[in-house]
């Protein structure tokens, strides 16, 4: 079993930020529930799928997660000094824009080999309803490339917590449904990475069609 884990600085700074800024605005502003968090392995290489409809969806699903999420930013970013250490401690890796694939790729597979749990959202980009309808195999060829498990995760109701012309989050509420781990595909056969990225997207679904 692989007992590897993000270091120690970073999950310091994860559980700072969690509990002083996202935890409270989840349960509390947002009137958070989350379910099945007893579904997520505390340690060892993971690979995070979900839908996405807000900017707020990283943090949300880091915090319900109950571990920290490392997720791609843009490699601009990354020459930024200060910025640069600080996204990097909260698990962020860079992407050169015009090669996203292999250089997500290659990224995302060295912060799974040092342990992290690595977030994908299907989709690629934010829809308007929450749903995936096009779903990218970017996940299930990581996963297949890193034997790392697949774990659904639902959000539902953050496409309303921005609205045009608000200048704050709206309060509405959050339901976060955590799914039975995934097996990773056992190559990176295009129809194994299909059949397994189809049975993520199912299982979102059946969780996110359970609403609030």
């Amino acid at each position: 079993m692989d007992r590897k884990r993000e270091p120690a600085v970073s999950l310091l700074l994860y559980h700072v930020f969690k509990w002083s800024v996202v935890s409270p605005m989840l349960h509390g502003y947002f009137r958070g529930r989350v379910y099945n968090a007893e579904r997520v392995p505390k340690q060892g290489s993971l690979v995070v799928v979900a839908n996405h409809a807000s900017d707020f969806d990283p943090p949300i699903l880091s915090c319900s997660v109950r571990r920290p999420v490392s997720y791609m930013a843009k490699e601009e970013l990354f020459k930024v000094p200060v910025l640069s250490r600080a996204i990097q401690l909260y698990g962020a890796y860079p992407v050169k824009r015009g090669s996203p694939d292999r250089s997500a790729i290659r990224a995302a597979l060295a912060q799974l080999e040092a342990g992290w749990a690595v977030g994908i959202f299907l989709q690629g980009t934010r829809t308007p309803d929450g749903r995936i309808p096009e779903p990218k195999l970017g996940a299930a060829m990581i996963a297949a490339k890193a034997q790392a498990p697949l774990l659904p995760v639902s959000l539902w109701g953050t496409e309303a917590i921005t609205t045009k012309g608000d200048r704050l989050p709206n309060p509405v509420p959050l339901t976060i449904r955590i799914g039975e781990a995934i097996a990773p595909p056992a190559s990176t056969n295009r129809a194994e990475l299909e059949s397994v990225t189809q049975q993520c997207v199912t299982a979102i679904h059946a969780m996110h069609d359970l609403g609030r």
